[in-house]
């Protein structure tokens, strides 16, 4: 469950009325909140590592909410925007949304609606970390093989048997066996087929479905 006190909500509208409402909202139901009148202020602003997400309005004057969010998504930030517009344009929602967006609001949204589409907001951005520090953490047990035991790595979640890898790296079945026990090791797996997943995850072989 996403716990509203630990994670921050950044509103940017350039309408003062609306950050007001909605910062009022947003506290009242336990978000900590910054609002920002428009999206140059915002990217001022150093970027948040914590749990988070965007309540973003669509059109503003010079730099608009969907310039935001390709900004963002260019630069690799992954930050997950609920966006609000007083007007209900297709083609805006489609774009918004094909660019990674949780919600396409039109204005004035009810409240609950709102609260839940930042809470699912902030938990996409928590499940995104998780994966991140996994994947960071898959990696680093990839760079604490030696060179033999990533080139056996690498053949044994291609589905080569032992002697098959033998025969390709010119050495004796028995050594492979070795490698193979110290990968499974570094690697904490407890299976071929773990370890396939880890290769993928860690960006070794394609992810398979």
């Amino acid at each position: 469950m996403t716990v509203p006190g630990a994670s921050l909500v950044f509103v940017v509208d350039d309408d003062a009325s609306v950050r007001k409402s909605l910062t009022r909202l947003l506290k009242g139901a336990g978000w900590q909140v910054e609002a920002f009148a428009s999206v140059r202020d915002f990217l001022a602003r150093p970027p948040y590592e914590g749990p988070s997400c965007l309540v973003l309005d669509v059109r503003m004057p010079k730099v608009t909410g969907l310039d935001l969010q390709e900004t963002l998504n260019a630069a690799g930030q992954r930050l997950s925007i609920v966006f609000l517009t007083g007007y209900g344009d297709v083609r805006e929602s489609v774009k918004a949304m094909k660019g990674g967006a949780v919600d396409f609001l039109t204005k004035p949204v009810q409240a609950q609606v709102l609260l839940e589409a930042v809470r699912r907001a902030v938990a996409r951005t928590l499940e995104e970390q998780k994966e991140k520090t996994r994947t960071a953490d898959i990696r680093d047990r990839i760079k604490a093989l030696t060179p033999r035991e990533a080139e056996v790595f690498t053949l044994v979640v291609t589905g080569l048997l032992n002697k098959q890898i033998a025969a390709e790296l010119g050495v004796v079945e028995k050594t492979v066996k070795v490698h193979r026990a110290r990968v499974m090791e570094k690697m904490r797996a407890g299976s071929v087929a773990e370890l396939v997943q880890l290769a993928a995850e860690g960006g070794v072989l394609a992810a398979r479905p």
